[in-house]
């Protein structure tokens, strides 16, 4: 186990803390729907997808793990278009996908990319949930197998995830750095603010008390909030910025089939899922859409908790010479919890996001 050792990863990727990370765009947004063309599961080839990151103009890179059959062609791109691999993410399951790590590790080497997201589901195979200390033991498993291969982990804040209890980050957190391995975290935070004032959805968390009686607060305006917490507590590795809102509206325009196949959708799904059933609510346009291109009603002052996050983060990392944040992601993707069948620009909506990240960063001050 990797308790005391001198990891690579430990320091792999530490540029200047106050220059801004490079900013990619996940593969699973990368879709140039309109009306016409709504956001779907069929994807554009992986050569477009990099072209339309390239065309956006506002991407240093380009966020997805290559299948084994995609290795030459993810090469050919980032030659082609000068958006280099540094970031990939996968899910997991305990009990099923235990030889996976090392596979997708590896691939993940082969394009060049330093850091893995890792998805764990909640429950393990045999449907019990998984407890912080196997979630803790897997880290630093990948972690010992991440460095064999020069990619270091990064466990992610998600919904269906064993952190969609945001409660357990810490403690798995410390329980991993009480072993002297730095704890990777991967902050995105839209599977929280949805969740802000949805009482559904503060009980699949098992949260609703806490966060009544203020023991637990989730809106990143407020003192003692859980950003704050993990900022302070140094994990913050990658910033993925998708856009939701408190109380998000769910996606009525992707109801659910049991037929199909979704990734990163469990077999035991945190919210129990009923055929005809609306995707939760985990994206917000970030740009107004035009008339027919949303399900809801849209106001852009909505968007406010999820800003407060990147200016959060971005001044954190700018006041913070030891700040361990290197990468940052933008996430309008195509799921059908998020935008799948909306009829706006999918990679329009995540360059806006890019150049809000730009616009904040470059306002803080020299």
């Amino acid at each position: 186990m990797a308790d005391g050792a001198v990891m690579k990863g430990a320091v792999m990727m530490e540029a200047d803390a106050r220059q801004l990370c490079p900013i990619g765009c996940n593969g699973r947004g990368v879709q140039d729907s309109s009306l016409a063309l709504p956001v779907s599961m069929d994807e554009p080839s992986i050569e477009e997808q990099f072209r339309l990151v390239k065309r956006a103009g506002v991407f240093d890179c380009f966020d997805r793990l290559p299948l084994q059959d995609q290795i030459d062609t993810f090469l050919a791109c980032i030659d082609t278009y000068g958006l280099p691999v540094h970031t990939t993410s996968w899910f997991y399951e305990m009990g099923t996908d235990d030889a996976k790590y090392a596979d997708n590790l590896r691939l993940s080497a082969r394009v060049g990319a330093s850091t893995h997201n890792v998805m764990v589901y909640a429950r393990h195979a045999d449907g019990r949930v998984v407890t912080n200390d196997e979630i803790a033991d897997c880290y630093l498993r990948v972690y010992d197998e991440g460095m064999k291969q020069g990619v270091e982990p990064s466990f992610e804040l998600h919904t269906n995830m064993w952190s969609e209890d945001p409660r357990r980050v810490t403690p798995v957190a410390e329980a991993v750095m009480r072993r002297g391995v730095p704890f990777n975290f991967t902050l995105d935070y839209s599977h929280v603010l949805y969740k802000i004032g949805n009482d559904e959805e503060l009980d699949v968390a098992g949260m609703r008390d806490d966060v009544q009686a203020g023991r637990v607060v989730l809106d990143p305006f407020e003192p003692g909030n859980l950003v704050d917490e993990w900022l302070a507590l140094g994990i913050v590795r990658w910033m993925q910025v998708r856009a939701a809102v408190p109380n998000g509206p769910r996606n009525a325009w992707a109801r659910h089939d049991p037929d199909a196949q979704v990734a990163a959708l469990p077999r035991y799904p945190s919210l129990p899922v009923e055929r005809g059933d609306p995707g939760r609510g985990i994206l917000y346009p970030f740009m107004k859409p035009a008339p027919g291109e949303w399900h809801s009603p849209w106001n852009a002052y909505r968007l406010e908790p999820t800003k407060e996050v990147v200016r959060k983060v971005l001044a954190h990392h700018h006041r913070t010479p030891t700040s361990r944040l290197r990468f940052i992601t933008t996430e309008m993707i195509t799921l059908p919890d998020y935008a799948l069948n909306a009829k706006f620009s999918l990679i329009g909506q995540n360059a806006a996001i890019a150049r809000f990240i730009r616009e904040t960063w470059d306002a803080l001050p020299r």
